[in-house]
């Protein structure tokens, strides 16, 4: 009927405009008309990223358990292998990256909001810990909301562990990238994603510890526009380098020949 509206459109929530699902799908899930960074799923950043055919997953059979019994935590785990298709909330591989060798890791926000519990601490401390025993340049892309609450204090440790095999990277002088997605906060943020030697982040991420709704409670002020956000991260020093999806493959490759080249 005229008058009527359509519920289910989708639209842009940088810009507004209606989008095609398809035209952002081939834009790398970008918005056609502003450049808005949509989420991402790891597989889907595999086929973009890695030379095709070249990822080999390792560490894929660790899975949760419930180290501390918390009610509801098997179910929770089982329907986020369900939606995220996923076996925890990071993947990590061998791949190249235009010839170049890498180790590669990725979050995915589906499986728990990302949060980094044991399972999760232990493959990205394997993953750098395999680059500085293998001379392997490391990347990991984060998105996460942080340590997971079901494993109390084990969810906490992975700070402290993941930080340690990133220090043996940068002993053994080898390359540890970071590109921040939306979101990376909590834990993850405040431990293994900020000690990367170049920390790259895709345009309007969400980057910090605490989110801005719990800041703004906390300090009963307003916040700066734009707060948080990777251009915000990038002008405080936070954040080297903000690289849109197009043009990650280029730079990965680039940084990796530019750490190559070093005497």
């Amino acid at each position: 009927m005229a008058g009527e509206t359509n519920e289910t459109a989708k639209t842009c929530p940088q810009c507004g405009i209606p989008y095609d699902e398809e035209a952002v799908n081939a834009a790398l899930k970008t918005c056609p008309a502003c450049r808005w960074h949509y989420r991402m799923e790891p597989a889907e950043r595999i086929a973009y990223l890695a030379d095709k055919g070249s990822f080999t997953e390792f560490s894929a059979g660790l899975r949760s358990v419930n180290p501390i019994d918390f009610s509801g935590y098997e179910e929770k785990l089982s329907a986020s292998e369900a939606k995220s298709r996923m076996k925890e909330a990071v993947i990590t591989g061998t791949c190249t990256v235009e010839g170049n060798p890498l180790i590669l890791g990725l979050m995915s926000f589906q499986f728990m909001g990302g949060s980094m519990g044991s399972v999760v601490g232990e493959k990205v401390s394997r993953a750098l810990l395999k680059g500085a025993e293998e001379k392997t340049p490391v990347l990991i892309y984060t998105t996460s909301g942080g340590a997971r609450m079901q494993e109390g204090i084990f969810s906490l440790m992975q700070m402290a562990k993941t930080s340690s095999a990133a220090a043996q990277m940068d002993k053994a002088g080898v390359p540890f990238f970071i590109m921040l997605c939306d979101p990376t906060t909590g834990g993850v943020t405040a431990s293994f994603a900020m000690l990367a030697d170049i920390i790259m982040a895709e345009p309007g991420a969400l980057i910090g510890f605490a989110g801005p709704r719990v800041i703004e409670g906390t300090i009963r002020q307003s916040l700066p526009e734009g707060f948080q956000r990777a251009e915000f991260q990038r002008e405080k020093g936070f954040v080297d380098i903000i690289v849109p999806r197009v043009n990650q493959r280029q730079t990965v490759s680039a940084l990796i020949d530019l750490h190559r080249s070093r005497p």
